[in-house]
């Protein structure tokens, strides 16, 4: 059996000192594909595949879990843009159905395509600002890792 501490701790100022991490700012950075941390080195090698490590303050990106949550958002915003947009065309004009296939459904690609990086980006920089999975540098040492 363990025996308890009597000694009481006292809560200081320093006691909770750790790197200050805005949640907005690396968000934005994120979504720029820029490193959360410093905003200069690139988030991303290739079109989502997220660098080892920022170039130039060497944070280390493998801890991050985006997994699906990108393309999840991503058909959110898309699908709160295009359907609106499809039943006011649809309703008040009745246009031929070639019309359906030569502006919805390329509208529905590119938009979804031009939103998958950033969006990943913006997830990644979240989850660096709220010290998530392998982002916190005093994690508890009995958490396993992912």
């Amino acid at each position: 059996m363990d025996a308890m501490s009597t000694v009481p701790k006292t809560w200081t100022r320093d006691t909770g000192s750790v790197e200050k991490r805005d949640v907005w700012s690396a968000m934005k950075r994120g979504f720029r594909g820029r490193c959360p941390r410093c905003g200069q080195g690139k988030l991303f090698r290739a079109f989502l595949k997220v660098d080892d490590h920022c170039s130039v303050c060497r944070l280390d990106f493998t801890p991050h879990r985006a997994d699906d949550l990108p393309a999840y958002l991503v058909i959110v915003i898309v699908g709160h843009i295009v359907v609106p947009t499809v039943l006011l065309i649809e309703t008040n004009y009745s246009p031929p159905a070639w019309f359906a296939f030569v502006t919805y459904l390329p509208f529905t690609l590119i938009a979804s395509l031009a939103l998958l990086q950033p969006v990943k980006g913006t997830v990644v920089g979240l989850q660096w600002a709220l010290r998530m999975h392998g982002f916190d540098d005093n994690a508890p040492s009995e958490i396993p890792p992912v």
